[in-house]
C-alpha cells in the first residue's frame, strides 16, 4: 500500500535516540531544552514551550491565554478536532469561520463579515485559531488587523506547517499571533513520534505554558510563595496536567529538524510533479499556493469538482482498492456528533460542506517515488474516465 504520509527515519535518528536510551535521562534532561533552542531559532521566536503532543499544546496556549468559561473561540471547521477541542477544555464556547475553496484556510472575507455581525450581537471571540492547512499559512497579516480592529487574540495551529513561511518570515516567528503551534505526529513533516511545541514572544505566556505543562509545579526561588524548605522543595502554585516532552522524543526531533529544509524542498518537488500531471484536467482542481506563503507541504489535496457525494465516497475506495491509501481532511468538525450535540447543524460553513465533499488527499512524503506517484495519478484518472 502507498500511504497518504509517513515518517522517513534514518541511522542518524536511530542513533540520536540510542544515545538518550544509554543514557541517565529518559525524560526531564537536556534534550527537551535542547529541542526548544532549536525550533526557536528555526523559527526566529524568542521563546519554545515543547510538550506531549500539538493537541496539549493547543491547551496549554489556551489557558495561558485566559480562556475559560463565558468565553467564546473562533476557529476553522477545516482541521483536526483539537483546533475547537483545546477551547471546549477550557469550559469556553466554539464556533468556526468558513474557509476559502482555493487553499482550505479562513477566509479573511468570511471571518470579517462574522465579525462585524459578532460585534453587533455582543459575541464577539476571545482567541481566534487560524489553521494552516496543508502546511500553507493563513493571510496572518489580514488577520492580525482585524484582530486590533475587534480586539481578539490571535493563536496560530501550525500543526501542519513547521518549515513553512509568510512574508519571507518563518511560520513560528509570531510576527502576527501571540502563540504558534506545531505537531510531530508521524506523518506531519519531522517527527518525535507524538510530539508538539508552542511558540511565542511573550515570556510570561512562556513561563505560564512551562508550569501548565508539569503540573503547576515550580521550585524557582523568586516564584515561591515562602522561603525554599530544602533543595527538595517545591510548590503547585495552579492546577496542571503531565503534558511533557521525553527525552527519547526530543532526542529524534532535533535529529529530524536538521532535515526539515530537504524534507520540504522534496515534498515541493513531488507536488510540482503532481500538479503538472494534473495540468490540464478540468475535474482536479489542487490546492492553490498564495503568493505570500511558501507550504511546507503537509498534504496534497486535490478537489474533484464533478463528482456526486457518492461518487467522491467511491473514489477514496477504489484508490485503496488500487492499493493507494486515498485520504480525507478534514471532515467539518462542526459535523462530528459531538459537535452536532452542541447545536451545530449542516450549513453552518458551507464552503467548508463544499470543500468536504470534493477533496481527496493523495500521497506526499518524502521518499515517494516517482513510479509511485505515477500509480496515483492514473488510478484517479481511470476512476474519472469510468464515471464520465
Amino acid at each position: 500500500m502507498i500511504p497518504y504520509g509517513k515518517q522517513q527515519l534514518d541511522a542518524a535518528d536511530l542513533a540520536a535516540v540510542q544515545e538518550v536510551l544509554q543514557s541517565n535521562w529518559l525524560t526531564q534532561g537536556p534534550k527537551v531544552p535542547e529541542f526548544e533552542q532549536a525550533i526557536a531559532i528555526q523559527c526566529q521566536a524568542q521563546f519554545a514551550v515543547a510538550v506531549n503532543s500539538a493537541t496539549s499544546a493547543l491547551h496549554i496556549a489556551c489557558l495561558a491565554l485566559d480562556v475559560g468559561p463565558g468565553d467564546i473561540v473562533w476557529t476553522s471547521p477545516n482541521s483536526f478536532v483539537a483546533s475547537a477541542n483545546c477551547a471546549l477544555y477550557c469550559g469556553a464556547q466554539v464556533d468556526f469561520v468558513d474557509i476559502d475553496l482555493a487553499n482550505g484556510n479562513i477566509c479573511c472575507e468570511a471571518l470579517t463579515a462574522k465579525l462585524i455581525h459578532a460585534k453587533q450581537t455582543n459575541t464577539l471571540p476571545k482567541v481566534l485559531i487560524p489553521v494552516h492547512f496543508a502546511g500553507q499559512s493563513c493571510d496572518m497579516a489580514a488577520i492580525a488587523a482585524l484582530a486590533k480592529e475587534y480586539g481578539f487574540t490571535v493563536l496560530e495551529d501550525a500543526s501542519h506547517a513547521i518549515g513553512a513561511s509568510y512574508l519571507n518570515q518563518p511560520v513560528g516567528i509570531c510576527a502576527y499571533a501571540d502563540i504558534c503551534v506545531f505537531s510531530f505526529h508521524p506523518v506531519k513533516i519531522i517527527t518525535s513520534g507524538e510530539g508538539g511545541i508552542a511558540t511565542t514572544n511573550n515570556p510570561k505566556l512562556a513561563r505560564k505554558m512551562q508550569l501548565l505543562r508539569s503540573h503547576g509545579i515550580t521550585a524557582e526561588p523568586d516564584e515561591l510563595t515562602e522561603p525554599s524548605h530544602g533543595v527538595w522543595y517545591y510548590q503547585q502554585q495552579s492546577l496542571g496536567y503531565n503534558y511533557r516532552m521525553t527525552d527519547i522524543q526530543a532526542a529524534l526531533a532535533i535529529s529530524q529538524l536538521t532535515k526539515l529544509p530537504r524534507f520540504v524542498a522534496e515534498r515541493h518537488q513531488l507536488a510540482k510533479w503532481y500538479d503538472n500531471a494534473f495540468a490540464g484536467n478540468p475535474h482536479i482542481s489542487p490546492l492553490q499556493q498564495q503568493t505570500y506563503a511558501y507550504s511546507s507541504y503537509h498534504l496534497y489535496v486535490v478537489r474533484l469538482t464533478n463528482l456526486s457525494k457518492t461518487q467522491h465516497k467511491d473514489c477514496i475506495h477504489f484508490l485503496r482498492q488500487q492499493g493507494i491509501i486515498g485520504h480525507l481532511h478534514y471532515i467539518p468538525i462542526y459535523l462530528q456528533p459531538y459537535y452536532k450535540q452542541l447545536g451545530f447543524a449542516a450549513g453552518h460553513c458551507p464552503r467548508a460542506e463544499q470543500y468536504y465533499q470534493q477533496a481527496v488527499t493523495l500521497p506526499l512524503y518524502p521518499g515517494l517515488t516517482t513510479s509511485e506517484q505515477q500509480s496515483v495519478v492514473d488510478a484517479l484518472q481511470r476512476f474519472l474516465e469510468e464515471k464520465q
